[in-house]
Parts: C-alpha cells; structure tokens; sequence
C-alpha cells in the first residue's frame, strides 16, 4: 500500500497510560529489554490515567491485593529516592471512617476520633487509620519512567492500532499507515482493553465504570492541609431539605437522589501544605459504559455530580456543608473509567495467544499498583521469577474454584 512501512520490534506495548509505561519501565530497566516501543494515539498519561485520584494504599479485604500493592508501594518508595521524590510522594495514610462501633482493637472510637480526627462529624463511631497510604503525582511518576525508558532505547509511537495479525510475529497495523511487527506484545490499553483483545479474538472478563471526581479551591479553609485521605465508609441518604426530596422524588430521572447511596465518599487537601484545592470523589455508579475516545462525550456523565459529592462529603466532614449552599466558584469536575473485573482485581500476565500478554482492569487503583502491574507483567514475559500472588492475579484464577467462590462471598472488593 503506498505510504505504507514497516517497523519491526521485540515487543509492541498498547497503550501508553502510567500501566503500560510502568511495564515498558521494567522491561527496559530490569529486564534488559531495548527494543520496545509503546503504541498510542494520545499524548502519554493523557487519557484515563489523566483523570487519577493519585492515591495509594495497602488497604485491601483480601491478603493477595494487599502484597500485591505493598509491593507496588516498595517500588514507588525506591523510586521516589531514586528521583529525588520528583512525583512528590507523600505518607498522611488513609482514615475510613464509620458510624458503627469499633469491632476490632486497631480502631480509634470515642473521644479519641474527637481528639485526633477532629474534621469528622461527631456521628463517626469507629476509625481506622491506614498508614501506609498517601498521593503521588502520577503524571510526574509516568513521565519519570518514560525518561528512563527512553534512556534505555525505548520509544513512543504516536497511532491508533486497528487490526492485529498473529502469526509467526504480531503484525499490528496503525492508522498512521505504519505496520509494526513484533515479537511479543502487551495489551495495556486501558479501558479499550477488550477492544485490542477482540483483535485477536479474544474477550476480557472486564467492563468499564465512569466515575467522577470535583477539585475545588477551599476558599474557605475548610479542610485542614494536614487531613489524611478520609473516607466515609458508610451507605447514605442526602441531606435534602422536605421540599427539595419531595420534587427530586417526582421526576424519575432524579429520582434516585433521595434514595440510599453507597459508602465511599472521600476527601483529600490536594497541592501540598501551602495550596488551597480539595479533592472529593465517590465512586457510586454501577452502570457499565462503553469507552469513549473524548471523555467530554461520556453519556454518564453528571452535572449534578459536584453538589452530590459536596453534599456526600459534608455528611462526615462538617466543615464543608456552607460549599452547599455557596459552591466553590474555582473548581473542576472531571471523570474516567474504572476498568475491572466482577471482583476488581487485576488481570496481569499471559492472554491467550502465545505472545500476547496483558496489563488490564487496574480500576480505580491504577496508579498505586502501576510498579507491581508493569513488573509482574514485565517477569510473565520473560520467564522470570514470579510474586507468589502471580497468578491469583492472572487469568488463572478463573480455574480456581475455590478462590473464586471466596471473592463471590466477599463483603467488600475494596472499591473507594
């Protein structure tokens, strides 16, 4: 085809959000690899990884996840020494609140919550403390490991893929006419995941949820810089005036605002001790999306999102409640995917086509276990030794009944 050429590479990655980076990261740094080249039609940690909370932690329900993210948090701590913390790494923990009684010795109650956690609302019965939790820039993070990528002879190829053609290598046609042959390749695409899937007639167990976060200038210094991320754990109804929960009852697209909402509601000081922005998410919807390539056109997007989150976030932090009735003028209300399994752990080793291996379904916790994801993948692919949690984490594990029916009967998959 004229205007056609061709590009040939020891490994092809799709997708250039912080997991496929992180994977090029140790394929390249640890492994060794120097022909690789990482696909994508946007500008790096431009898309879903754009819109990260840049939050971590070792909280999980089940023991498997929490090795999987301590390890991913030993990696970020390595590199922020590395580079001189150039991602801005922080440790002010997690706080989950809750209304119940403490059920376990770890858990502050009484007028120790009063004492320590003073922003909280006085309804709050029981807290835990996650300490080993913070915020990170991602976006600085990613583009740290793309210079060392690069440095190693790694590289970015602006494009789309459209077609891929499995044989004795993978020959991946991109739309800017270019045909890039590789000997093996990592799907890391992102919320598009079963879309590069389904070019080598595959399907991914994922779905993807838009979920939605505000940034606001606290121009009333309502939270304090020093706040952990706090997290109301609890289910919830809004705190609607009678006039206003009778009129939302009377339109059925509003409707659901009166009744109750999932716990999950969360709060975080952003910029740092001398800034003045708030972070506020809450990831409460459950409708399944299909990808859209502008994230300005996701038909689940809320307007109304801002006042139910303010309104969520007043219900355990009181200090907020006067943005309900003044909302922030500075603010910025964005959303991205949460790509992820029916039990939101990750799918990371090979796919079923020899070769083809995957970096999928990180959810909402894409950032903090981004290190873990891309050297996990990165040892899958080169016969390396493997975590012991490998593969629980890999498409394995759907052979496993008995782990299987353990994560159905789970009370919690650890969403926040």
């Amino acid at each position: 085809m004229p205007g056609t050429s061709n590009d040939a590479v020891d490994i092809a990655v799709i997708g250039a959000g912080v997991a496929g980076i992180a994977t090029a990261y140790y394929l390249c740094s640890e492994q060794g690899k120097t022909s690789v080249v990482l696909i994508d039609p946007r500008q790096p940690m431009s898309y879903t990884s754009a819109q990260s909370g840049d939050n971590y932690r070792n909280w999980w329900p089940h023991a498997i996840m929490t090795a999987f993210t301590n390890d991913s948090i030993d990696e970020l701590d390595r590199l922020a020494r590395d580079s001189n913390d150039v991602f801005n790494m922080t440790r002010g923990g997690y706080v989950l609140a809750s209304r119940k009684e403490p059920d376990r010795e770890d858990q502050a109650s009484g007028s120790a919550i009063a004492s320590d956690y003073p922003w909280l609302s006085d309804e709050i019965r029981s807290v835990t403390h996650i300490r080993r939790g913070g915020d990170i820039s991602a976006q600085q993070l990613g583009m740290y490991m793309l210079e060392k990528i690069r440095g190693c002879g790694g590289r970015l190829l602006r494009g789309a893929v459209t077609s891929i053609g499995a044989g004795r290598t993978f020959e991946l046609e991109i739309d800017t006419g270019i045909t890039v042959e590789a000997e093996q390749l990592v799907n890391a695409a992102g919320p598009f995941a079963n879309y590069i899937a389904g070019m080598l007639g595959e399907t991914l167990p994922v779905s993807n949820l838009f979920q939605q976060k505000v940034a606001f200038e606290d121009r009333l210094g309502a939270i304090r810089r020093d706040m952990p991320f706090s997290i109301d754990l609890d289910a919830k109804t809004l705190s609607w005036t009678d006039e206003e929960r009778d009129l939302l009852a009377d339109d059925p697209d509003l409707a659901w605002l009166t009744e109750t909402m999932p716990g999950g509601t969360h709060c975080r000081p952003d910029g740092g001790p001398r800034g003045k922005w708030v972070k506020l998410g809450w990831a409460y919807n459950n409708k399944i999306s299909e990808p859209q390539e502008d994230l300005a056109n996701e038909p689940l997007a809320d307007p109304q999102f801002p006042e139910i989150v303010m309104r969520g976030a007043a219900d355990f932090i009181p200090a907020l409640k006067p943005y309900i009735d003044e909302p922030p003028t500075r603010y910025s209300h964005y959303g991205g995917y949460y790509t992820m399994t029916e039990e939101n752990w990750p799918l990371i080793g090979p796919m079923a086509t020899d070769g083809a291996f995957m970096v999928a379904a990180l959810s909402g916790f894409g950032s903090m276990s981004a290190c873990a994801a891309g050297k996990l993948c990165a040892a899958w692919m080169t016969s390396n030794i493997l975590p012991d949690y490998a593969t629980a984490l890999s498409r394995a594990r759907y052979d496993d009944e008995a782990l299987m029916q353990e994560l159905r009967n789970a009370t919690s998959r650890g969403i926040l």
